[in-house]
């Protein structure tokens, strides 16, 4: 037990000792040798060397093959580009995702897929004041809530069996455990363009998400609408439906998609 500790705590250091490796490049030092970053990181240089062989293996340094020094690798782009194209949804669906609020007087919320959850990006919560309370950076379960449906919808197949595979937890009496049906919801889902979260994540709470899809017409994010249950009734829930699908499509339409006009009946 002691051993595996002390493994840990090594680890620990070795990711850390790597991420100031990362933050000590700059726009004016964009190249940097092994014996520079030894001295600004107070390591050996034989750490320091292999830190470097270890990112530069794993693309995240390139080594100058003329001066032997090392600068900042593709894979770092790869990730800014990723965390950009997160600004770039959230940006382009602001306005849009306003006008589903002044229009539905509700919760609207934006997500992204993030590992096995849905990671919020954006949200404007309803000037009311019993109303469905949401955070940026918030996070919540794919299986249940309507982003999260949507977005697992559009997964591959081998990410889907993973993440019912993590398990699929009851957060109320209402929350769909069992794999076949979980399926069967998402097939329906991509059959009617558009989600319905009926107090599956939380009691008292209805949402309705439908996809939101890049140039590609690759489904990046979900947006929805959420209220309490007194006021999300089927009246309102056939009001909002076409309201949340128009409004991801005019969000895709901003990121360069055509959306289809044809879609199952609510």
């Amino acid at each position: 037990m002691e051993q595996a500790v002390k493994t840990a705590k090594a680890r620990l250091s070795s990711v850390a000792n790597a991420i100031r490796l990362l933050t000590s490049f700059s726009g004016e030092e964009d190249e940097l040798g092994i014996t520079t970053l030894a001295g600004r990181l107070r390591l050996a240089k034989s750490t320091v060397h292999r830190l470097a062989a270890t990112l530069t293996g794993a693309g995240f340094l390139e080594q100058n093959g003329e001066t032997g020094k090392y600068r900042l690798g593709v894979a770092l782009f790869e990730l800014g580009a990723l965390v950009r194209r997160r600004m770039d949804v959230a940006n382009e669906a602001r306005p849009k995702l306003r006008e589903l609020l002044e229009k539905t007087g509700e919760t609207v919320q934006l997500g992204i897929v993030d590992h096995f959850s849905v990671l919020y990006v954006y949200e404007m919560e309803s000037r009311r004041a019993i109303r469905m309370a949401a955070a940026v950076g918030g996070r919540a379960p794919l299986h249940c809530t309507a982003v999260g449906k949507v977005l697992l919808a559009h997964q591959p197949g081998d990410y889907v069996k993973e993440a019912i595979g993590r398990g699929l937890t009851a957060y109320t009496p209402k929350t769909i455990t069992k794999r076949e049906a979980v399926l069967a919801v998402l097939d329906e889902v991509r059959l009617r363009g558009h989600a319905i979260d009926d107090e599956e994540s939380e009691g008292g709470l209805r949402a309705i998400a439908a996809p939101v899809r890049n140039h590609n017409g690759a489904v990046i994010a979900a947006l929805g609408v959420a209220a309490p249950v007194q006021r999300m009734n089927k009246k309102l829930m056939q009001t909002c439906v076409p309201s949340v699908i128009e409004t991801a499509e005019a969000v895709s339409a901003r990121l360069g998609y055509l959306p289809s006009r044809s879609r199952a009946d609510f």
